[in-house]
């Protein structure tokens, strides 16, 4: 006889070990009638799902912003200067820009959400730039700024 379905009342039993059921057999059919979706993780792209060289180039270029920012960190605190202040606000910012526009992708639905969003992010990613500059040029820069956080 086939497997009963799995219940949320049958999950809990189970869970809690208070079950007369036989529970490998139970979850083995569970899991064929209802088989955990593959897992799609960010990855490179992989020929023959579509894949443009544009979406490539985007892709090694996050990458190459995110080991810029690993040596970027050890730089501010070793070479602390103009230099590396206005590289890592434009590797923040950039970074941000980026992070934040995936998750446009990924949660924001229809035509008009989408551009508002978008517009949204691209006036986000000015100001904080622009707002990094104003600080590295006006104030004691990030470098410093850091430093003396971690001072306190």
């Amino acid at each position: 006889p086939p497997a009963p379905a799995l219940t949320p009342r049958l999950s809990a039993a189970l869970l809690l070990g208070r079950t007369p059921l036989r529970p490998p057999a139970l979850l083995a059919a569970a899991a064929a009638q209802h088989p955990a979706p593959a897992r799609q993780s960010h990855g490179p792209p992989r020929p023959g799902h579509g894949t443009s060289k544009a979406a490539s180039l985007h892709w090694t270029g996050e990458r190459a912003v995110s080991v810029l920012l690993l040596g970027l960190l050890p730089a501010a605190y070793l070479y602390p200067g103009p230099a590396v202040d206005y590289s890592l606000a434009a590797a923040l910012t950039l970074h941000g820009h980026w992070g934040l526009g995936q998750v446009i992708t990924d949660y924001v639905h229809g035509e008009i959400p989408i551009k508002l969003a978008n517009t949204g992010l691209y006036v986000l990613s000015a100001v904080t730039f622009a707002g990094l500059c104003y600080f590295n040029y006006h104030d004691i820069g990030i470098c410093k700024a850091v430093a003396m956080l971690w001072s306190l």
